[in-house]
């Protein structure tokens, strides 16, 4: 399949239902920094999804069996986490030490070596730190461990704050990515995964997000993308088209980005240039993979 198959465009009310997933790659089995919250069609605002069982939080393995009890439904699911490593501009995913060819070939490697509860990856990092992993000062030099996917590297010159490969500050995205790389390589046969696997006729699908490109669309400037009161997301809501929320209990920056972005999710699913960015080639495609949102 070709990365002109793998980006057609979904036809119209294709998706019927959507769900944004903060994700996070804590160490434990349960984790307050994920948050699920799911719009319909229409302009009612998204609601956050309790864990089952009465459980205080989501377990990464509750998701995944969450996920897979709907792969049925028309339903568009974004996850905030890198789904692959770099790999153009190096030949490699972590160089020196694999060979795997695709994106796939990746998530079957980190699932097969790491032992971490709840899929789990930060062992992974741990025994990779210095090689391959930032993870402090006694690791080297920060910059020699920056690199980016291209869908992360902007014409303008500047990146994304982090990459995989930085597991240190706020920004960092790494513990969560190849945490949630196990999640996909989970998924494998149940529900693709754009653009790594066709757009399905029917049923669910997911893609990657970046929270902050939703809230870029709503007028929110860069550096001040996160929503910690009822009036703030009510104002982002209506800029995406959405009626106002219902009161949450808590107003965290996983739980606002979460709906904030399952709203963004519902308006951007007929943006035909998100399905179609120009620089999404078929190496970059199989191999790196693409954040729905960047053009």
């Amino acid at each position: 399949m070709s990365a002109a198959g793998r980006r057609r465009l979904p036809a119209p009310e294709r998706f019927t239902r959507f769900a944004a997933i903060d994700w996070s790659g804590a160490r434990g089995t349960r984790h307050r920094g994920i948050a699920v919250a799911c719009c319909d069609s229409g302009s009612d605002a998204p609601v956050l999804i309790a864990p089952p069982e009465n459980a205080v939080a989501w377990s990464r393995t509750a998701v995944l069996e969450w996920l897979v009890e709907r792969r049925d439904a028309p339903m568009l699911i974004g996850f905030d986490f890198s789904f692959s490593a770099p790999f153009v501009a190096r030949g490699a995913h972590l160089p020196g030490e694999t060979e795997t060819a695709d994106a796939k070939a990746l998530w079957a490697y980190v699932d097969a070596h790491a032992a971490d509860v709840d899929l789990g990856a930060a062992t992974f990092l741990e025994a990779r730190r210095g090689r391959h992993f930032y993870l402090g000062a006694a690791d080297g030099v920060k910059r020699d461990f920056l690199h980016w996917r291209v869908c992360e590297q902007r014409g303008d010159g500047t990146t994304k704050p982090s990459t995989v490969y930085d597991a240190v500050g706020a920004a960092q995205v790494a513990k969560a990515s190849f945490a949630g790389m196990r999640l996909l390589h989970r998924l494998a046969g149940r529900i693709p995964v754009w653009p790594f696997d066709a757009l399905p006729d029917r049923g669910a699908l997911v893609v990657e997000i970046y929270t902050a490109i939703a809230a870029r669309a709503t007028g929110m400037r860069r550096g001040l993308s996160k929503v910690r009161d009822a009036a703030s997301l009510d104002h982002a809501l209506a800029a995406l088209g959405s009626a106002p929320h219902a009161p949450l209990a808590a107003y965290t920056d996983h739980a606002t980005d979460a709906v904030m972005t399952a709203a963004w999710l519902r308006r951007a699913v007929n943006d035909a240039g998100l399905w179609q960015p120009d620089l999404m080639s078929d190496e970059v495609t199989a191999t790196e993979g693409w954040t729905f949102g960047v053009r």
